[in-house]
């Protein structure tokens, strides 16, 4: 398996990525919801609300994917010896790549 920067298979970093987004979004569109409806908006709000709820679901199945990968310890999701980041590196990675 191709591994990147941080050490982690590509895989990974990509679920860890999606997931960091989606919660990450999922946090701003309460404050749209909260916009929305203070503007009187309702059919918007309910809108962003659907969004919202769309990113929970998509960032739970990716926490699905990262358990199943990592159920068995499986070195490929593991950072290599001596190679890359440790697990919070690998956020703080995704996290500075926006």
């Amino acid at each position: 398996m191709a591994t990147g920067e941080t050490g982690f298979d590509d895989v990974t970093f990509d679920l860890i990525s999606v997931q960091y987004h989606s919660l990450k979004a999922g946090h701003d569109y309460g404050q749209y919801v909260r916009d929305a409806r203070n503007a009187g908006k309702d059919d918007i709000a309910s809108f962003f609300e659907q969004v919202m709820s769309e990113d929970s679901q998509r960032a739970q199945r990716c926490h699905e994917f990262l358990s199943e990968l990592t159920k068995n310890g499986t070195s490929a999701t593991s950072p290599r010896d001596g190679e890359g980041a440790t697990s919070s590196g690998a956020l703080q990675d995704v996290a500075s790549a926006e």
